[in-house]
C-alpha cells in the first residue's frame, strides 16, 4: 500500500523533464562543468583549461547540457558564455557538494 501511495504522489511531478536533467548530469565531466558554472558564467576556453580536456570534448558535453535545458549559452563576440539555468541542476550539484563534506 505504501508503494501505491508513493506512486500516486509522482503523478503530478514533471518526470520527463526531471529524467532529462538527471541524465544530462549523469556524467562526471558534466557534473564538474555544472559545478563550475554555479557561481557564474564562463566561456569554453577556461573550462578546457580547468578540466584538462580537448575543446571538442568540452563542447560536446556542453551541447548535452544545453539540449537538456541545464545550461544556456549567450553569444559574446565570437565566443559563447555558458551559465546554469535549470534549478534542479543547481539543487543536485549543491546537494552533492553538501554530501561530500
Amino acid at each position: 500500500m505504501e508503494y501505491v501511495n508513493a506512486f500516486e504522489r509522482t503523478q503530478s511531478l514533471p518526470l520527463p523533464e526531471t529524467s532529462r536533467v538527471l541524465q544530462a548530469l549523469g556524467h562526471p565531466v558534466r557534473l564538474r562543468i555544472v559545478a563550475g558554472l554555479l557561481d557564474g558564467s564562463c566561456c569554453v576556453g577556461p573550462m578546457v583549461d580547468c578540466l584538462g580536456l580537448p575543446q571538442p570534448t568540452v563542447s560536446r558535453h556542453l551541447a548535452v547540457l544545453r539540449e537538456a535545458g541545464v545550461v544556456e549559452a549567450t553569444a559574446e563576440g565570437r565566443e559563447r558564455r555558458y551559465r546554469v539555468v535549470h534549478p534542479l541542476a543547481r539543487t543536485v550539484v549543491d546537494h552533492l557538494h553538501a554530501q561530500g563534506r
